[in-house]
């Protein structure tokens, strides 16, 4: 049976329904865990925020450009425990990729014609060249084994469930980046170990369904392996990723102190 409140929404003229529809929409987005796992207690765009002097001041506290760090941190978050630090070890080694790849650029031609002599001269001819290669080459795959390990513990300690799950994609995205950090550097010697394995990614992703074939146009730059891949591979190893990385880590790490520290009871 009808009731009166059914009647007065079919009365309602259709703009009015459909802006009531998607006003009651947004307060169930809002409303939300997803939501309310992204933005902390005291944004902007919490439900429920006033403006007060209180309220002003959490804006501030949960703001990762105001704020990264807590005014007060808890006892164990700051305790060394048996998993090492697995999430500073990655930083860290991040840190040293940075620095080490830095030095690598100054003898480093991202051209098909010097890009492998470059790395000859590099090993023989430059002072410490080979162990700054050797470092940024075995701190890549001691921060990917790292970051993996980071995630198994998480998973493990069952420290992604909520107030935390948002920070466990973050994490996600970050074990995501960290992998294309390390396979994209592999082209950069531009030996056929290289060569051929980026063939092996590329045609792997060239079978990704619907847009497969644009994916692997793109990361090529043209139909096969060449100075145009080389350049963009490039690109993308000492530019976007990094960028991308240390904005995703600068959100991680706000979370981690916002969300109950690094470990132990919230």
């Amino acid at each position: 049976m009808a009731t009166d409140t059914d009647d007065d929404e079919i009365q309602k003229p259709l703009p009015q329904r459909m802006q009531d529809s998607m006003s009651q929409l947004g307060d169930d987005i809002v409303s939300s865990q997803a939501w309310n796992s992204i933005f902390r207690p005291g944004s902007i765009f919490r439900k429920g925020y006033t403006d007060s002097p209180r309220n002003r001041s959490y804006v501030i506290m949960n703001s990762v450009m105001y704020h990264l760090h807590p005014v007060k941190v808890k006892r164990h978050a700051v305790k060394v425990s048996y998993t090492l630090c697995l999430g500073g070890l990655s930083f860290f080694l991040f840190i040293l990729l940075t620095v080490t790849g830095i030095f690598l650029m100054f003898f480093y031609r991202p051209t098909a014609a010097a890009a492998w002599d470059d790395i000859y001269t590099l090993q023989n001819s430059v002072t410490f060249g080979l162990l700054v290669r050797n470092m940024h080459r075995w701190g890549a795959h001691l921060m990917v084994l790292t970051v993996f390990l980071h995630m198994a513990r998480v998973f493990y300690h069952g420290a992604y469930k909520p107030p935390r799950e948002f920070n466990w994609v973050i994490g996600v995205i970050l074990l995501t980046l960290t992998l294309l950090l390390s396979f994209t550097g592999y082209l950069l010697p531009w030996d056929q170990l290289a060569l051929w394995a980026v063939t092996v990614g590329t045609n792997m992703m060239g079978y990704t369904p619907v847009f497969g074939d644009q994916v692997r146009f793109v990361l090529l730059g043209g139909v096969e392996i060449g100075t145009d891949t080389l350049l963009r591979w490039y690109v993308l190893h000492v530019l976007m990723l990094p960028f991308v990385i240390v904005i995703f880590m600068a959100i991680h790490f706000w979370r981690v102190r916002k969300d109950g520290g690094i470990s132990g009871p919230l």
